[in-house]
């Protein structure tokens, strides 16, 4: 598909939900998909809050990232961070780093630093927006466009679920966006410093988060639905 088509279906996709399931918020963690994302919703003047979720454990490259990334379209960031008085119990129970020791463990303080601060920010909102592809991952391939998340009881758009990673850096190289340092540095994915590496080319995009648990498994549990599984139900692309 040519890019004209794909930039179009993904700007229609963002001004049809945002107007039909308002208010709207656009979760990001600064990676290149959510940075076009960004990008588009700038260039519409969406009314769309923007926030990112400061786990407390994210790279230092990200906090100058996101700076930076303020400057250049002027809009607001919020920021959501876990409630100290869940964090200091786990870390004095478990130690700074026990998701290397234990799935569930490793559960548990995406729980805390991501899911928990994530229902805040989605509180009062009908629209949910993210970055979400189907070929980032085997948990992922199946992501509906738009669709009802029972979870947090709103809907949830991916504007960018069929795009593949060349129309990203497409829109990229012809929008001038700024992107993540880390990306130049072998991360595709970026998420909490202790959790997320580089990959070598080839690779599959996610297998630098969690590197040490199956694929299966890769997941913080934000886009887990009611019944704890990645959304998988393919819903109907909004095109006009």
């Amino acid at each position: 598909m040519n890019m004209p088509l794909r930039n179009g279906e993904a700007t229609q996709r963002l001004r049809h939900a945002v107007s039909a399931h308002a208010p709207a918020t656009f979760a990001s963690s600064f990676g290149v998909e959510d940075m076009v994302i960004l990008d588009m919703i700038a260039t519409l003047d969406l009314p769309v809050d923007v926030f990112t979720l400061d786990t407390g454990r994210l790279h230092e490259e990200t906090y100058a990232f996101i700076e930076s990334v303020r400057q250049r379209y002027g809009i607001p960031i919020q920021v959501f961070a876990p409630e100290s008085s869940d964090i200091e119990p786990f870390v004095a129970a478990h130690g700074p780093n026990p998701f290397y020791r234990s799935l569930n463990l490793r559960k548990e303080c995406c729980e805390l630093r991501k899911v928990r601060p994530l229902a805040r920010a989605l509180a009062g909102k009908g629209l949910w927006i993210t970055g979400l592809r189907r070929d980032q991952s085997v948990t992922r391939t199946e992501t509906p466009i738009l669709a009802r998340d029972t979870q947090h009881g709103l809907m949830k758009l991916c504007p960018l679920a069929d795009w593949q990673d060349d129309d990203v850096w497409a829109y990229v190289r012809a929008h001038d966006v700024p992107t993540h340092p880390l990306h130049q540095r072998g991360f595709p994915s970026i998420g909490c410093a202790p959790c997320t590496r580089a990959v070598m080319p080839g690779e599959d995009p996610r297998s630098g988060r969690w590197w040490w648990e199956s694929p299966a498994e890769r997941e913080c549990g934000i886009h887990i639905d009611d019944q704890g599984r990645v959304v998988r139900t393919r819903a109907t692309a909004v095109t006009n």
